[in-house]
């Protein structure tokens, strides 16, 4: 029967010891005789003696056992809450038991055994970042600023908890050492201009070998450099230079466009006088072999009939001289030293210059008496009569 029910001894099974009602009520409850009555159940709950009436309130060896028992449940449950642990699907574990290497845990609910087990717990996907900026010696001995971003992530957890003590300050010891010799290598023009992406990758490829000679565990994404300056102190000397460097460079372009136009133009010019003297050869040995053909057939034709053959050449001779010229000489007649010399050449280009616009410059019987005269049948027949005599 509960201590509280109706018709019960209440004043015996009172937790507190007190009375209820009346004037006789004691004062609020003893903490003392509270724990030990709390004490009292515990014991009984872990196979306890309970403590007699008689005890005097002295403890037994039974509670003691008990509360070594409730610390031991204590301690067990801290233990337990501290050894089961949640590794995200991104992340890795590495276990270490008694100090050496025990096995990597993938994503999942595990447990490990502290104190005896020791875990390193890393997110093995996320891209990482280095910055840095400092001042480097390029190879023609100029201080420049480098800014440089470092892209990295966990490739090895195993290596990068065991092999080296402090692996991200490693690998910013590895940077500056891989920085410093590629910019020791490279020109201060090549730094500030187009020779950073080369420079960016050069730089990777040797961090990623300092890496892994450590066995450090990291994968360098990428590299990424920034726009390079001159340091502060020296800022404007290098902006006066970079302006004259500039200047050349496009007094070089301007150069080399200029060449480039004259230079083909000179070299046309010179095939144009190869190719006018090789037609010009080629004219000059085809005529002198045309006329050396003519000649050798005109020879075998003046063997033949040697009168003719001169007769012939005197009137084509005369012919031909006499039709490229706009004078003719008038002779008076036998015994006679008068001559008549019409200036036919002046008198056409005076009546032309006279004449009006769309007219006829002169008449037909004109234009007939102004040509050029044929040597007629006369001056042959008195130069047959003369070879004749």
């Amino acid at each position: 029967m509960a201590w509280n029910e109706p018709g019960g001894n209440s004043n015996d099974n009172d937790p507190w010891g007190g009375r209820r009602g009346g004037g006789d009520r004691q004062g609020p409850p003893d903490l003392d005789e509270a724990l030990r009555k709390l004490q009292d159940n515990l014991n009984g709950l872990f196979g306890g003696r309970k403590r007699r009436s008689g005890d005097g309130g002295s403890p037994r060896s039974g509670g003691g056992l008990g509360l070594l028992a409730v610390a031991f449940a204590a301690l067990a449950s801290l233990w337990l809450y501290s050894a089961v642990y949640v590794v995200d699907e991104q992340e890795q574990a590495v276990i270490l038991r008694f100090g050496k290497y025990h096995e990597t845990v993938g994503p999942g609910l595990n447990i490990y055994l502290p104190p005896i087990d020791r875990k390193f717990q890393e997110n093995v996907t996320r891209e990482r970042a280095y910055s840095k900026q400092g001042q480097m010696l390029t190879e023609d001995e100029n201080i420049i600023e480098v800014p440089l971003t470092v892209q990295y992530r966990v490739s090895n957890l195993q290596e990068f908890v065991l092999n080296v003590d402090q692996p991200e300050l490693s690998l910013q010891h590895a940077t500056d050492s891989a920085l410093r010799h590629v910019a020791g290598s490279t020109s201060m023009d090549q730094v500030l201009t187009e020779g950073r992406e080369q420079m960016a990758a050069e730089v990777r490829e040797r961090l990623q070998r300092f890496l892994d000679t450590y066995k450090s565990g990291i994968t360098v994404t990428q590299v990424n450099i920034q726009s390079a300056a001159a340091p502060r102190e020296v800022q404007d000397a290098f902006d006066d230079v970079i302006r004259a460097r500039e200047d050349e460079q496009r007094e070089k372009n301007q150069a080399e466009a200029y060449a480039n136009g004259v230079i083909p133009e000179a070299r046309g010019q010179a095939q144009r006088l190869l190719e006018d003297a090789n037609g010009y050869r080629e004219e000059v040995v085809a005529r002198a072999r045309g006329e050396a053909e003519r000649f050798n057939r005109l020879l075998v034709e003046y063997r033949k009939a040697p009168a003719v053959t001169r007769e012939r050449l005197y009137l084509e001779t005369m012919q031909e001289v006499l039709g490229n010229t706009s004078k003719v000489l008038v002779s008076g007649g036998e015994g006679q030293n008068n001559l008549l010399y019409l200036p036919l050449d002046k008198m056409i280009d005076g009546r032309a210059a006279a004449a009006p616009a769309g007219s006829s410059l002169l008449s037909p019987a004109q234009a007939g008496a102004t040509t050029a005269p044929r040597p007629t049948s006369d001056p042959q027949r008195e130069l047959r009569s003369r070879e004749s005599r």
